[in-house]
């Protein structure tokens, strides 16, 4: 059986990160447009969280002042286009607006129609388009990306751009990334409202075949899989209160952040009579997507899809038995449209429960006495599409107090038309007849704010250390755990090491479990890649953060994001983690944060087109000693095995 269930409304309780409601948003927007010009653009709403230390410690049934921040832009007399943030107090009305100096407001749906109108209606355009024998202007697709760092010549700092490249369609239902138009692009100046700029590398024949990926569009689909269905007759396990959850000893609040998207805040696991502080705050900080491709089509390529899209702004409406499969709760989401209305999306994070095979098993070879025990998970989950991009991005709860984040990457790969002969597998390999994908990659930054029982944790890494062949060793067979700490925001710049298996544990040195040992959890990365571009090129500047696979700073209220607070346009660099861990303040025993880049290089092969099926990147935290024993002995079996079977 399928069920989809939905929230209703907020919390019967007023909690610290409740979600916004309709008429919240409503009201901060009636109260903040007297402040801004008449034809301002909203580009995001999200609520400006309470301070740490008032909601350190539990989730208290009290009321907290509810302060909405509102982001979007609209164009002042000297044309410095940067944009505003504003918090709105719904309590006492007040409204604290300040202009965006370091970078810019993040583009939005009317930044991405301008640019779509002005190249289109520009003849120039038209005119180079006609030029490779597209004369159907209704079959161009246009695609909208971020300028990268840098304006050309032509556009005057300060103002809004963005660079526009090209697609064609057989009709309007067609796959326009099936046939790039190779070497146009137009640099969109959106403040002055026209193309200053049309880059052209020369005319190159579209690609032959088409890319459609409907069932519709398939010769034959195939007739042997049978249905799958899950049943859980006595409903799921989880409770849900607004946007708190509990579930098996864990329990938290969620939200959608506008650039951190799916966030758990106040993960506790109640243990016993305590209810034990785990994570203030847990969400995505940052993603770049960096191209490795010498193309100039491709070369300048490094979209911040969180930063400079605000990819949480815009979740899918999730469907059951589509994107998410059982006895399925879902939370809608609220939001705020270009024009300051609100923007709901119903179904935008989901909630089940999922077998996970095994948790545990013994046989008894003496008694022949089995022990058994199966594995469950529970599943938090939203989705994205940024272009031609779905991010996927999914957290598992489970049993034994494991906690995982995976991210899903699917979509449509980029490509570029490619002359026979002129083929560059080594940057751009062939998915198809003169169809190539760029090498890429895909790096994502979480922030984990670990506050485990208390505020003051350390920081240590852990890795296994082979030994020399000696007396003591003379097998040389011998290795051991190598325990360094990390004792500042410099030393704490760190890389994985599979090799060793290297991980990062946070303890708490003022609490110990009944082993006399420190409380901890451990960040388990996988073996996972770092930016390849150049430190000092304009990717390593402004992509800092994803040089490194762990950073350590300590907390400092608000500062969420790993590469500045508004990267769109953001020429030097420097901001957000190089900023904060340049400090070099001490860490141990400090209320800290950890951040941790991991990611995918992406080499495409002709199995991802003309869809890509879905590649998996992320890491997990485990507990080490915050339990006392194996905290699933309790779990029962199920009622198909008994003691004495398997």
């Amino acid at each position: 059986m399928n069920v989809s269930l939905n929230s209703q409304g907020t919390s019967k309780k007023a909690r610290a990160f409740d979600a916004l409601t309709p008429d919240e948003i409503q009201k901060g927007v009636a109260l903040l447009k007297p402040h801004i010009a008449e034809d301002a653009t909203f580009i995001s709403v999200c609520l400006e969280e309470p301070k740490k230390q008032a909601v350190q410690f539990s989730l208290k049934d009290e009321q907290f002042p509810r302060r909405l921040v509102f982001v979007g832009h609209d164009q002042t007399e000297a044309k410095v286009d940067g944009g505003f943030e504003a918090i709105v107090d719904l309590g006492n009305e007040s409204v604290e607006l300040v202009r965006i100096e370091v970078g810019q407001a993040s583009i939005n749906f009317r930044d991405v129609v301008s640019a779509f109108q002005i190249t289109m209606a520009d003849e120039g355009w038209q005119q180079a388009v006609n030029k490779r024998g597209v004369t159907n202007l209704e079959l161009v697709h246009l695609e909208p990306w971020p300028a990268g760092g840098a304006l050309h010549e032509s556009i005057p700092s300060g103002h809004r751009a963005q660079r526009v490249i090209a697609f064609v369609k057989e009709d309007k239902t067609d796959n326009p990334y099936a046939r790039p138009i190779q070497g146009l692009i137009a640099h969109v100046d959106l403040t002055d409202g026209k193309l200053a700029y049309l880059e052209d590398h020369g005319v190159v024949p579209l690609p032959p075949e088409g890319g459609r990926y409907d069932a519709a569009s398939q010769p034959k689909l195939r007739e042997t899989l049978k249905s799958i269905e899950i049943s859980q007759p006595d409903g799921a396990s989880f409770t849900v209160d607004g946007n708190y959850v509990e579930w098996e000893g864990f329990n938290f609040q969620l939200s959608m952040h506008p650039t951190n998207s799916l966030v758990l805040h106040n993960l506790c696991f109640r243990d016993g009579g305590e209810n034990r502080l785990i994570l203030h705050r847990a969400g995505l900080s940052e993603m770049v997507v960096p191209y490795g491709d010498i193309d100039p089509m491709h070369n300048w390529k490094h979209v911040f899809d969180a930063g400079e899209l605000s990819m949480g702004t815009s979740p899918h409406e999730l469907k059951l038995g589509c994107d998410c499969l059982g006895e399925i709760y879902y939370f809608s989401h609220h939001g705020v449209n270009w024009n300051g209305e609100v923007q709901t999306t119903e179904n935008a994070i989901c909630m089940h429960e999922e077998d996970y095979g095994l948790l545990w098993k013994h046989r008894d070879w003496v008694t022949q006495q089995t022990e058994v025990r199966r594995s469950r998970r529970l599943v938090i989950s939203t989705i994205h599409t940024v272009g031609n991009y779905e991010y996927g991005f999914f957290w598992y709860l489970y049993l034994d107090g494991t906690v995982q984040m995976e991210v899903k990457l699917t979509g449509i790969v980029g490509v570029s038309a490619v002359e026979s002969g002129a083929e560059r597998p080594e940057f751009a390999p062939l998915i198809a007849p003169n169809l190539a994908s760029p090498i890429h990659q895909h790096l994502f930054c979480f922030r984990l704010d670990f506050n485990i029982d208390g505020p003051k944790n350390t920081v240590l890494e852990v890795e296994a250390e082979p030994l020399p062949m000696d007396e003591s060793n003379p097998n040389g067979t011998a290795f051991r755990s190598k325990v360094t700490a990390l004792d500042s925001e410099l030393d704490a710049r760190r890389d994985c090491y599979p090799q060793r298996s290297r991980f990062w544990k946070v303890v708490n040195p003022n609490k110990k479990n009944r082993l006399g040992v420190p409380v901890a959890w451990k960040l388990l990365p996988s073996a996972t890649p770092t930016l390849l571009a150049d430190e000092s090129s304009t990717f390593g500047k402004r992509a800092a953060f994803a040089k490194h696979n762990l950073w350590v700073t300590r907390f400092d209220e608000g500062a969420y994001n790993a590469c500045g607070k508004f990267p769109n346009l953001q020429h030097e660099g420097g901001e957000g983690l190089p900023k904060w861990s340049a400090q070099d303040r001490n860490i141990e025993n400090e209320d800290v944060v950890l951040w941790h880049t991991f990611g995918v290089t992406h080499s495409p092969r002709p199995e991802d087109w003309p869809v890509m099926p879905v590649e998996y990147c992320g890491f997990m935290l485990q507990p080490v000693g915050f339990f006392d024993r194996n905290p699933t002995l309790d779990v029962p079996p199920n009622q198909s095995c008994s003691s004495d079977e398997v």
